[in-house]
């Protein structure tokens, strides 16, 4: 019984843990892309296209 009660408090402290970082990462701005890279590679940029027509 007693590693029970361990287990549980090990893991809700890990979780209040996780849930601290991820507000930190969220205060520092972390979250705030509004486009991924993999959208931004299939946007065409006019530096690449004068490039590709010279």
């Amino acid at each position: 019984m007693g590693i029970l009660l361990l287990m549980i408090m090990v893991s809700v402290s890990l979780g209040i843990m996780f849930l601290i970082f991820f507000f930190v990462g969220y205060k520092k701005g972390q979250f705030d892309d509004d486009e991924s890279p993999a959208v931004r590679m299939l946007k065409e940029d006019k530096k690449t296209k004068d490039k590709i027509d010279s």
